[in-house]
Parts: C-alpha cells; structure tokens; sequence
C-alpha cells in the first residue's frame, strides 16, 4: 500500500549544485573523480547500460583507463544486452541483433551527469550509458532512450515530468545461495506478521535499513521515507520528486543497492510483483507536470486544470494498451487481485487507493500516483508508458469520465490485462501504442513478451501438481 504523502515534495531536482557539495552527496564531475582517483579512494569505475528488464550490464574498468579512454571515447558491448530474456538467452526474432547478424556490438556512450559514487561497492563509482550504434544513432528500443523519446515529445507542449518513485520489496532470510540451495522452497521472511507503519523493527530490519540508508546518501540518493508493509518481510522505500530520466537513473542504483546489501547482510530481496500467493509489491509512478516552473495539474480555482484531465484521460486510455511494459512477466500479472491495493481496472479517483490513476497531494506538491506498475517492473518502461499515455490525452485534448468514489474494484472503468499474454496482443494490435512508441519499439518488446510466454507453456509447476496430481 503507498503512502498518502510521498513524492509530495518540492520540484527541487535530485542532483545538489555543482562543487564539493556534489562530492559529498555521492554526485560526481568527472574533475571530482580525477581528484578521488589520484587521492586513492577510487580505483573502479562501472559503465553500465540499463537493460530490458531494468537491470545494470556492464564492465568494470580500472579508474585510471576510464578517464583515458572510456569518459571521453565511450566502449562497447554485445547488442544482446538490449534483445535477450531475463536468462541472458541469445534469441533470435529481434531486428537489433540475432544468430544471422553475428551478434555484433553497440557502443555505449558515457552519461556523465550520472556519474556517482557506489558505497555499497569498496572504492568504485558507476556511471550509466546510452546504447547507441557506431554512427552516433541512438538505439530507439533501449529503455533510457525510451523514456527520452515520450519527455521530448511532451516538452513539445512546453511540459516537463518530475517523478518520484516508491517501490515495495519483500526481504527473505538467508542468502541468494541459500534460497537457490532450497529451491526457493520454505523461504522466512526478515520480519513476521503485519508490520504495516510499525516502528518495532526487529534487529537485524533495523540494521539493514540503516545499512541501506547510508549507502543510498553516499550515493547521492537520500530516501524520503522508509517503511515496513502489511506482508510479512515487505518494505517500501520512497524517493523525493526529482527530474524523470534521474528518478529511473537512482532507481536501478538503489536496487543494486538493495541486493548487495542484502546478500551480505544474509538476507534475500526480491522485487517480483507476486513473491508469494496473496503477496504484491507495487512500483507507484508519483508523476506532475510543470509549465514555467508552475506545477500544471493545478486550476486556477483550485481544481483539476484541464491539462491534468487530459492528462488522466490519456491515461486511462492507453495505459492498459502498454502492460508490457509495466507488467513484463507471467509473474506481474497476479498482483492484480480484487481488494489487494493493486487496481484492476482501468479508473481514476481522488486520494482513491482503488484505482489506477490516483490523484493525491496538495497546493503544488499536487500530483497523479500511476499505480498499475509492479516492483518488477523496468522503470524507464513504466514510466515511458505514462508518458506516451499522457501525451496521448493532451494531444488529442481527452476528457475523462467521473472520478470513482466508492470501490474501483467493483465499480471500476474496464479491465486491466489481466495476462502476459492479453497485454500482448493489445500491444501489438494497438495503433494509439505505435504512434506513440513506434512500430520498432512494438514488434521489439511485444517479441520480449513472447519469449516469456514461452518459456512458461510447457513447464509443469508444483502449483498443477499439487491441485492435479491424484485426482486427474
């Protein structure tokens, strides 16, 4: 469940000003990390380019051959990184690469400006990239650049997106190794029962939030608020607003976080939307839109502005057209589930945690909380999803029909997929989804789908076993 106040900040950017504030924070100029190399305190730097599932892939380089070669002259990497399932199977049927094609490289370009320091990693710093070809070309499927697309085209109405991401996890006891060693069978979570806005953490909750804590502010990534969830050994963590391209960029450094400290700690995260039956982890999209540094979901009278209208219109319309992208796998699809906080339908509401599209805060930290995304979920996807939809309703001026007042479940607008395999094919048969993401982009991720659905059909689960096995 989302907490009413997050991401209800000011519009204030994550990144402090330059100079030795930035040094402090965990933000890096590639001038700081010069000084931290030469005084020893840095001697690794990772290059990373997240990946369709919203991971990072990379290589780890010697700080000193970084800054001669890397910062300014970028590297490569196998284009797969880009066209391959969660297993890193190379599969054919993606136009970027396949077996036919060699499997060649792309080169990735350094991003500088996410260039920070990494605590939970001794003496390294990370640095994002973008994917492009070896003319220059940016690669239109990777997810950076998806999401770069859908904020260009909404800056065509002189708007600009902050975001703030809130994402839920579950946190098991016992090692990554472990967990694999028991078949993911039998699983403790850190914390039983529902410790839902508890503060009575058991010990070893507390140490690993501090932990965690202070590992994010060395990285220039100070959480809003951290809080224990209804299920046992869920925790949600939620981020100040800041600029959307940044909030994705924090995101998958904070789940690297996440899971390095976890597994020296002896614990086990996970950011699967439904680790358990009965158990949903959510990854809430706190979306305002800003005109002349004025927060433009407002009215004049205090009300909805028609912007925000369209905006929650395009929202309703196309959102559920895109739930591969918020919802990638077999697995997101049973978090949607009737009275679980996870909507089901396609509706919007007023501080209404039934619904989709949730509209919450006040005066300017007023704002739309887009709840349909799992914690699985890639968030330059999710958000490039919101986007394009919201760009949808303002381009075509949509309004939306009355804001639910009662129980969306029940009286909620259509319904959301609730498959893999229906948000497919509402994505590849979409033409308001390939206006807006283009028919590359469609045909790429609805492939992506298609090798998750596969990869499911034909394995026998302990679930059919134990409902089939003596009474077929």
């Amino acid at each position: 469940m989302s907490s009413a106040n997050s991401g209800n900040g000011s519009d204030a950017p994550l990144a402090t000003p330059p100079g030795q504030g930035r040094a402090a924070s965990g933000h890096l100029t590639l001038e700081q990390l010069h000084h931290l190399i030469g005084s020893g305190r840095v001697d690794t730097v990772v290059l990373a380019v997240p990946d369709l599932q919203g991971r990072l892939k990379g290589k780890r380089y010697g700080a000193r051959h970084f800054l001669d070669r890397v910062a300014t002259g970028g590297a490569d990497l196998c284009a797969y990184v880009l066209a391959t399932d969660v297993d890193m199977t190379p599969a054919d049927g993606f136009a970027l690469t396949s077996w036919a094609a060699g499997y060649q490289d792309l080169a990735v370009t350094p991003a500088l400006t996410t260039l920070r320091l990494t605590p939970w990693m001794s003496k390294t710093a990370l640095v994002l990239g973008d994917a492009v070809d070896h003319e220059g070309n940016p690669i239109e499927v990777a997810p950076r650049q998806m999401l770069r697309r859908q904020l260009d085209r909404l800056a065509r109405h002189g708007l600009d997106v902050k975001a703030g991401l809130e994402c839920e996890f579950v946190v098991y006891q016992g090692t990554p190794e472990e967990a694999a060693e028991c078949g993911y069978q039998g699983l403790r979570p850190l914390a039983m029962g529902n410790l839902d806005y508890a503060l009575d953490h058991p010990p070893a909750a507390d140490r690993f939030f501090r932990r965690l804590q202070a590992a994010l502010a060395g990285a220039g990534l100070p959480v809003e608020a951290v809080k224990t969830e209804s299920a046992p050994g869920q925790v949600e963590v939620t981020f100040p607003y800041g600029e959307a391209l940044a909030a994705c960029d924090g995101h998958l450094a904070f789940k690297h976080a996440v899971r390095a400290i976890g597994g020296r700690s002896g614990l086990t995260p996970t950011f699967m939307a439904a680790p358990t039956t009965g158990v949903g982890s959510g990854l809430h999209l706190h979306i305002s839109l800003w005109k002349n540094r004025t927060n433009a979901i407002n009215g004049a009278d205090g009300a909805l502005s028609a912007l925000a209208r369209h905006a929650i219109a395009g929202l309703l319309d196309a959102l559920p057209q895109m739930a591969v992208l918020y919802a990638p796998n077999i697995n997101s699809y049973k978090r949607y589930v009737p009275d679980s906080f996870a909507p089901t339908t396609a509706s919007w509401g007023y501080d209404n945690r039934t619904c989709a599209i949730r509209v919450v805060g006040h005066g300017e930290g007023r704002h739309l909380e887009v709840r349909v995304p799992g914690a699985d979920a890639n968030p330059y996807l999710a958000l490039a999803a919101a986007v394009a939809a919201i760009n949808h309703g303002v381009d075509n001026a949509l309004t939306p029909g009355p804001p639910e007042t009662g129980n969306a479940y029940r009286e909620g607008g259509p319904p959301l997929p609730s498959t893999l395999k229906q948000a497919q094919v509402a994505l590849r048969n979409s033409s308001i989804v390939r206006d807006a993401l283009g028919p590359d982009a469609v045909a790429h991720y609805a492939h992506l789908a298609q090798l998750e659905i596969s990869h499911h059909q034909h394995i026998v689960t302990d679930a059919e076993r134990h409902r089939w096995l003596t009474r077929a």
